[in-house]
């Protein structure tokens, strides 16, 4: 258990950066969710507007040291490879 009054503080610290994080990469999966639902659903219309709308959100889980950046272009080159197989 932490004993200096710096390692109380830093276990303070990191319990709300742990809920705040948390809660971005709830917000942040939820929106791919909806661009996974998008595709499946064949509508390539709402799978563009659901890949636009996730978009600053993902660049955004970038900023905030939530995910890694390379991870993000993966992942933005796949959806929106996979929306733009939607027109074809």
């Amino acid at each position: 258990m932490a004993n200096s009054p710096q390692a109380k503080k830093r276990a303070r610290q990191n319990e709300r950066r742990y809920a705040v994080n948390k809660a971005r990469r709830s917000r942040i999966r939820t929106y791919l969710r909806k661009v996974e639902e998008a595709i499946a659903s064949g509508d390539q219309a709402a799978a563009a507007a659901a890949l636009r709308a996730a978009q600053p959100e993902l660049m955004r889980g970038v900023t905030k040291g939530i995910l890694h950046k390379n991870t993000v272009a993966r992942k933005m080159s796949r959806l929106s490879a996979r929306v733009k197989a939607l027109a074809a």
